[in-house]
């Protein structure tokens, strides 16, 4: 019989849990540093080890204003990529992208003039660097044939990255009563863009622009400072403030941050500049696993063996505060057992590290090997002892005894 998918969170065992216990010790110097930010959302993530060094409300969904381009761009890397667009191909801007999104619409423009025709590569950086909001509904209604039939396609993309609690309507950010997104889920398509397209991304770190004759500067407020900044994008609406997800480099290190909900345009500034300059200075790295290296061994049904080393394809890292207090703990996450036959190389469950009440990492593990089919008597044997656990949970949770 095959078993119930139940969630199992297991202990580290041996070398593993050591490891963690060490980590733990190291961040025990004197006091703890207490980050503060005046954000109402917020996230800062290092982009190497996907280590989480610090939090606000970065589940809670809000309106992303223009950083909603950040995934219409998402769109239109993908299409470049592919082949199915290229730099040189042109886009007719039409009469709505002209009139609800040109200057006369109220937000941020390329000035492009209605029935020309515009090169991707210009309409890119009327969308990046301006954040034209005529740039990107020429980008929708050419690419999709509307601007709601793109948000589809950006939906799509959504599902695809795991951006679970975020949702789009329009390719502007323009207020639509369920367009929201996270900081998390703005976090991670930053950390696509970046990983995923890193020719295209030099796009966003372009600090001006000029199109109908009018130059623009970059409206990311980080290019202009000395802290390594090299994207991504703004955004503002009167419903969900002032809001940026940006990223920088310092040393070889990347950080990826997202604000919003700040009240002034100074104010986001500010903050940004106050939250990057905190991650790149208070944290320290450390690595738990090597590439490789068994994390855990996970139970199998049905199989040759009872259980099945998990490893993570690329090491383990965290970011650990410096003079901090907070508990580091580690669990394993998977459903199961796992059925046998278990492929080596299969996904088989996440390595999820909490630093204090936050989740610092949340990292795939794979099976380190190969577990086939057992032999029949092997199968039964398993199946036998399902059937006598399985009654034992019955009777308690009936409140009886089972003997």
């Amino acid at each position: 019989m095959r078993v119930p998918s139940v969630a199992r969170a297991l202990s580290l065992p041996g070398r593993a849990a050591a490891s963690l216990l060490v980590l733990a010790a190291l961040a025990l110097p004197a006091a703890a540093q207490v980050f503060q930010t005046a954000a109402p959302h917020a996230i800062l993530i290092d982009a190497a080890s996907g280590s989480v060094l610090y939090e606000k409300a970065a589940d809670e969904p809000f309106s992303p204003a223009s950083m909603a381009k950040l995934m219409t761009t998402e769109v239109v890397f993908d299409a470049l990529t592919s082949g199915r667009l290229s730099m040189d191909t042109e886009f007719t801007v039409t009469e709505d992208a002209w009139k609800r999104g040109g200057a006369g619409g109220g937000g941020s423009s390329m000035f492009a003039q209605v029935n020309s025709r515009i090169k991707m590569s210009d309409l890119l950086r009327g969308l990046i660097v301006q954040s034209g909001n005529d740039a990107a509904i020429t980008i929708a209604e050419n690419m999709a044939g509307s601007e709601e039939a793109f948000s589809g396609l950006m939906n799509q993309k959504a599902k695809a990255l795991g951006l679970d609690r975020s949702t789009f309507r329009n390719a502007t950010g323009y207020s639509a009563p369920d367009q929201k997104v996270t900081a998390r889920d703005l976090a991670k398509l930053s950390l696509h863009l970046i990983d995923g397209y890193p020719d295209l991304y030099k796009i966003f770190a372009e600090r001006e622009f000029t199109w109908n004759k009018i130059k623009q500067q970059n409206r990311n407020p980080l290019l202009t400072l000395d802290i390594g900044a090299d994207g991504l994008k703004t955004g503002y609406l009167e419903e969900s403030g002032y809001g940026l997800a940006a990223s920088a480099v310092q040393n070889g290190q990347r950080l990826i941050m997202v604000v919003s909900g700040l009240k002034t345009a100074r104010d986001r500034a500010a903050e940004a500049r106050k939250l990057m300059e905190w991650g790149f200075r208070a944290f320290e790295p450390r690595q738990v696993f090597a590439a490789g290296e068994t994390v855990a061994e996970v139970s199998v049904y049905g199989g040759e063996k009872g259980s099945v080393p998990v490893v993570a394809k690329k090491p383990v890292r965290l970011l650990l505060p410096r003079g901090s207090q907070e508990r580091v703990t580690a669990k394993v996450v998977y459903q199961g057992p796992l059925t046998a036959p278990v492929e080596q190389g299969r996904e088989v469950g996440r390595l999820r590290v909490m630093r204090g009440d936050t989740l610092a990492l949340d990292q795939p593990l794979y099976a380190g090997e190969t577990v086939e089919a057992g032999s029949i008597p092997q199968r039964a044997l398993d199946a036998a002892l399902e059937v006598g656990t399985g009654l034992v949970r019955r009777a308690f949770k009936k409140g009886g005894s089972a003997s």
